[in-house]
């Protein structure tokens, strides 16, 4: 008889053989084996670290204790005798001088000046008192008052620009509750029925509340609105069930999500639908965001950059307020549980899988107030939810796995580190630096690059620019007898684009490192994590974090017209300090990163030019060199992860005479004329932080403006 089709189909498989068996568990011991070597090699590394960072605290610590006793009388008197200066006539008539003596003390410090030094007067000159004074400078709620609460007249101007909009898309908050504050509750649902923008539904799923409370409290403002849906689910589910029960009421063209005790500012809505009129491709939009006291004081804003992804990989630069469009959001599949705590990153993790980067839209306005109170992930202490780091961490690995990137995330306690794997043969890297005498100076780069660089596959072409030290020269023909190892004399006037350019195209390596002479290696991975970060796709330039001797910061990435060109992120920072909201201390995205230690693939270098030798000979050379990855389609990356001393300047000066100082004012011009628009708006820094100073303080005024000041 014939077999039945039903019997063969359910005949068992045979099950593994032990050899199948033996075999898997060898390749997971062989995985755990490579974990562990990394996990000790990050050990090392991180003890290194904290070696070199003991040694600052010391000698800080000792300063602090030398100058504390006098501090304050100091600062008594100077504010004393400034109130007095003030109020003079001569601080008024002197003020143009002034400002040309600052510019100068800006050169001498390494900070350029504004474009044109001549336009000197200011409001002081006029006789007005600065706007801010340095103690509120950073008074945030200061800052709210005067640029962030829109009054009954802008509210009348805004519901006139909401009845303008010409598509009324229909937008579903999302809101899962438990056993929640009934006062915060209610506030955040309030603070939706107040959108003015009216074209909202209010998706609530309760996740079966032991507080029998909450139910006809739910049900009494739901009979009010028809607006509001409720679902009342039968078991407790966790956040991402109870998420996703309120989704499949959603019958919304975008979806946003609401924490139960959160707040939106009446504007929210208006202002996500007004940016998606404007960029009808977008598929994902995010705001910024600040945070709630229990007393409902606004503090700790985020303002946030466009869209990073080296950033984002860091922390979740997305968070609140998000919107998705509904089949983004269907093909996600909605959130995993298997990620509490951690299911909103997941959800934008797998989202722009499915987009571009030019379909995410950043809205440089606080749209979401975050409520922090004990056991909220809003606070400070991250000890609270530790299980929510670890979920971010698997996810972001989970995500590597699925869009094929070889790396690996480590939550790093204020954020994650990707660590990127090296290809299978690490590449040759050509480190180039250029000098002219000063042998004190780059023995020490050299001997620190040789005595601390693990990567083994590099070699050295010293440029050798006019030198006629006899030292010198005997030291750099005692280290060109080494084979990796080379010295290229040229003699031409000093031209920083051109002697490196030179050593660009002698260099054999596919990796190009421009290191200055009056560099210091630090860590041992440096040239690792610059040759990772430099081989990924996408990546133009990759630059490390520079230290000045005494431990502080000198380079974190390069923010554009800062001090009226370009500026170092946190300059003057502890090396222990992480920075706005971890950007000093993580991997990120910025427009520019510093020549004095630059890493890149020799093809992109040379696709757009090099450095350029004819309009920016010494200076600004290395950022317009970055704006040129960018304009074909590349990343510049800062990395914490490669650190190293830098004893700036120390070879060539400042820019501090008449000549040097009318050069470099013709190369700034030329920037600004070459790059008009993204020197008056850098896209990897917010139009609401200075541009008066490198510590992203907040910007007075903003260079953004609400809908209702246009």
């Amino acid at each position: 008889m014939p077999i039945h089709t039903e019997t063969a189909l359910s005949t068992p498989a045979p099950a593994d053989t032990p050899v199948q068996k033996l075999n898997e568990l060898s390749e997971a011991v062989k995985d755990r084996d490579q974990q562990l070597v990394e996990l000790l090699q990050d050990y090392t590394e991180r003890n290194h670290q904290l070696v070199s960072a003991y040694q600052v605290i010391a000698t800080q610590n000792q300063e602090i204790l030398a100058q504390q006793s006098t501090v304050k009388e100091i600062r008594a008197h100077l504010d004393r005798s400034l109130q007095d200066i003030y109020r003079s006539s001569s601080w008024r008539i002197t003020a143009p001088l002034r400002a040309i003596s600052a510019a100068i003390q800006k050169l001498r410090r390494g900070t350029p000046a504004a474009p044109d030094l001549a336009l000197a007067h200011s409001a002081e000159a006029d006789g007005a008192s600065p706007k801010v004074s340095a103690d509120d400078r950073r008074n945030y709620l200061e800052w709210v008052r005067r640029y962030d609460t829109p009054d009954a007249a802008a509210m009348e101007v805004m519901r006139q620009q909401v009845a303008a909009l010409k598509a009324l898309p229909r937008v579903s908050v999302i809101m899962p509750t438990y056993n929640a504050n009934l006062v915060w509750l209610g506030e955040a649902i309030q603070s939706v029925k107040d959108q003015l923008y009216p074209h909202w539904e209010l998706c609530i799923a309760d996740d079966a509340s032991t507080d029998s409370a909450v139910r006809p409290f739910l049900e009494q403002l739901a009979a009010e609105d028809a607006r509001i849906k409720l679902v009342f689910r039968s078991t407790n589910g966790h956040i991402s069930a109870a998420t996703n029960s309120a989704l499949d009421e959603a019958t919304g063209d975008w979806i946003t999500f609401l924490d139960h005790d959160d707040l939106l500012p009446p504007h929210a809505l208006f202002y996500m639908v007004r940016s998606i009129e404007a960029n009808p491709d977008a598929r994902m939009l995010y705001s910024d965001e600040d945070k709630l006291d229990e007393k409902g004081r606004r503090f700790d804003p985020y303002f946030k950059c466009d869209w990073n992804p080296d950033l984002f990989y860091s922390h979740n630069l997305v968070t609140h307020l998000a919107f998705y469009r509904k089949d983004l959001i269907a093909q996600t599949g909605g959130l995993r549980e298997a990620y509490a705590g951690a299911q909103d990153y997941d959800l934008v993790l797998r989202a722009i899988e499915h987009i571009t980067p030019g379909q995410i839209v950043h809205v440089p306005f606080i749209l979401y107030h975050w409520r922090a109170h004990a056991g909220s992930t809003a606070t400070a202490d991250l000890n609270i939810k530790p299980y929510a780091m670890l979920a971010g961490e698997r996810a972001l690995n989970d995500h590597f796995k699925r869009i094929g990137v070889r790396a690996r995330a480590q939550f790093v306690g204020h954020g994650y580190r990707a660590r990127y794997k090296l290809p299978d043969v690490p590449p040759l890297v050509s480190i180039i630096i250029p000098t002219r005498n000063m042998v004190h100076l780059v023995k020490v780069c050299i001997e620190s690059i040789k005595a601390k660089t693990r990567y083994k596959n590099y070699e050295i072409i010293l440029m050798d620019n006019g030198s006629d030290d006899p030292a010198a020269l005997a030291y750099f023909a005692e280290q060109a007898q080494a084979d990796n190892f080379r010295v290229i004399r040229d003699d031409s006037p000093f031209c920083y684009s051109a002697i490196n350019n030179l050593g660009a195209r002698e260099a054999r390596g596919e990796i190009l490192v421009f290191l200055n002479n009056d560099i210091e290696i630090i860590t041992h991975e440096w040239l690792d994590e610059l040759v990772s970060q430099a081989c990924r796709p996408g990546i133009g330039a990759v630059g490390a974090r520079l230290l000045y001797p005494n431990g502080m910061l000198q380079h974190a990435g390069i923010v554009l017209g800062i001090g009226g060109w370009a500026g170092h992120s946190h300059k003057g920072f502890s090396s222990l300090a992480l920075g706005y909201v971890g950007r000093a201390s993580l991997i990120s995205s910025f427009s520019a990163v510093t020549g004095a230690c630059l890493a890149v693939q020799k093809q992109h270098f040379m696709k757009v030019g090099g450095f350029d030798e004819v309009h920016l000979r010494v200076a600004c050379n290395d950022v317009d060199l970055c704006l040129k990855f960018t304009e074909i389609g590349l990343r510049n990356i800062y990395t914490p992860f490669a650190s190293l001393f830098h004893h700036e300047s120390a070879t060539r000066g400042y820019e501090d005479t008449p000549e040097k100082m009318a050069r470099f004012q013709k190369e700034v011009h030329y920037m600004w004329s070459r790059w008009p628009a993204l020197m008056a708006r850098d896209p990897a820094y917010s139009p609401n932080l200075t541009l008066d100073h490198e510590d992203f303080g907040l910007a007075w005024p903003p260079r953004v403006t609400h809908a209702y000041a246009n």
